[in-house]
């Protein structure tokens, strides 16, 4: 969907999602879309982004949360569209082999953490200019139940006894990311949000939570007040446990 309005024209809010061509990101920006918000959709391939972008009757723009150039580009073309940026939602991810933690090696947990932890913080250093143009600006990092310490350390606990090394670890370090964020940005609201654990293809469909479900807590983050918490973590039903 084409649109290069003037930036002062654009009342609306105005939202990105990253690697939103399916899944919780696709699901994401159709709810967001649905409240009338104007709303990029983004993901790495240019052909399925647009097919999503089209169908969804928002906004494509092509972004790699692994490339410092894709990433500028974006935001280059965000703020010549809009001027500004009110909600962006680091959804991008992705999920590692199931591998005994002994047997994995460093080549392995790079390949996680440059998508998961050091494409959010990618995303959001580029964005900043454009959430500081903007009166409430929030920050959406999608992490996972995996990531909780408390959660992990409990034997009563699904999550205590899922065994992944990079996955969470990873989403643990973006959670930290979310704590540094939320106390460096007075203003803002920076949240990580637990998604549960949705059908999608990171999981071959395994998972027990609807995509609809699962973009609860995205959505309510994404969509806070003005006193709403910051530098928190939580899932659809309130706070999660570091």
């Amino acid at each position: 969907m084409a649109a290069d309005a003037p930036a002062a024209a654009d009342t609306k809010t105005v939202a990105l999602v990253t690697g939103a061509n399916k899944g919780l990101g696709r699901e994401t920006v159709r709810r967001l879309s649905e409240q009338g918000w104007r709303v990029f959709l983004t993901a790495r391939d240019h052909e399925r982004g647009t097919r999503a972008a089209d169908a969804l009757g928002v906004e494509f723009v092509q972004l790699d949360v692994t490339s410092d150039d894709s990433v500028a580009a974006a935001a280059e073309t965000v703020a010549m569209r809009a001027g500004r940026l009110d909600v962006l939602v680091n959804n991008a991810g992705i999920g590692g082999p199931l591998m005994d933690p002994a047997d994995m090696g460093a080549d392995l947990l790079r390949v996680l953490y440059e998508a998961n932890v050091f494409g959010p913080v990618r995303v959001t250093r580029a964005f900043l200019r454009l959430l500081r143009e903007s009166e409430h600006p929030r920050i959406v990092m999608v992490s996972s139940a995996l990531a909780s310490l408390t959660y992990a350390c409990d034997p009563a606990r699904p999550e205590s006894g899922f065994l992944s090394l990079d996955y969470a670890s990873s989403k643990a370090a973006l959670n930290m990311i979310v704590s540094q964020y939320a106390r460096a940005l007075p203003g803002f609201k920076v949240n990580a949000a637990d998604p549960g654990n949705p059908a999608t293809d990171m999981n071959h469909h395994t998972g027990m939570d609807t995509v609809a479900d699962a973009a609860e807590a995205v959505i309510r983050l994404a969509t806070l007040d003005r006193e709403g918490p910051t530098g928190g973590f939580f899932d659809r039903n309130g706070p999660v446990p570091w």
